[in-house]
């Protein structure tokens, strides 16, 4: 007769069944963790309508892999994007609460057209609606009134026109970070200059611009987003 009691048995039995769930359980994470990491890499050089095949190629899995760990675009952007979110929130309401407020809304406006030059699909999760799910929704919907305070304050000190509002400012960062590609900050930051010369009540004498005046060639940038996007949606 078999000295080992049914208990032991379930026992032994269980943790054979646990000890072969962990290098799936493993698995899956890694290719959780390079496909969110191949999916920042292609989202920020060619915005959110790339395709999920590319990401699995840059991943190095199948397509679908992707597809179960994430069954449509909007499981992926909430994955990738709700810390960034959360980023830019902070980087407002510490703009806002610098003690110069010409400083910081002008410290923002920089920061905001380069970290969307950088990524093309924060830059998109920031401006247009329809991408993500509820978490990017939450996230969006605490950036507004974070940029409207910064606007009041600098409205309040005297500084800025009173004509100016929140979606001025998101609308005019969005735009300037399309200009000059990732090689060519200097150009967007000529172009900075000259908006926050034009959002300010007064100036002694207009800033200098950085830079060097654009050539034609410079007109080219100005497609580049939509090169890099692709010709149309995408699935998932």
């Amino acid at each position: 007769m078999s000295s080992v009691t049914p208990v032991a048995a379930a026992d032994a039995a269980v943790g054979t069944a646990i000890d072969d769930a962990r290098p799936l359980r493993r698995d899956a994470e890694r290719n959780r963790r390079l496909i969110l990491a191949a999916a920042r890499q292609v989202f920020a050089q060619r915005g959110l309508r790339a395709g999920f095949d590319e990401i699995a190629r840059v991943a190095g899995v199948g397509v679908g892999t992707v597809y179960r760990r994430f069954p449509d675009r909007g499981d992926l952007v909430d994955a990738l994007f709700e810390e960034e979110i959360d980023a830019v929130v902070a980087r407002v309401e510490a703009a806002a609460a610098d003690p110069d407020p010409w400083a910081g809304l002008c410290g923002f406006v920089t920061w905001g057209v380069e970290a969307q030059a950088a990524d093309r699909g924060l830059s998109q999760v920031l401006t247009a609606g329809g991408y993500g799910h509820e978490r990017i929704a939450r996230g969006r919907a605490r950036i507004e009134p974070a940029v409207a305070l910064l606007v009041t304050r600098a409205q309040s000190a005297g500084v800025l026109r009173a004509d100016v509002s929140a979606l001025d400012i998101a609308i005019a960062t969005a735009t300037l970070s399309q200009i000059g590609g990732p090689d060519r900050p200097d150009l967007r930051q000529r172009y900075v200059t000259l908006l926050l010369d034009g959002l300010a009540v007064s100036r002694d004498a207009p800033s200098p611009l950085p830079g060097v005046p654009p050539v034609e060639a410079d007109l080219a940038c100005l497609d580049e987003p939509a090169r890099r996007a692709g010709p149309g949606p995408a699935e998932g």
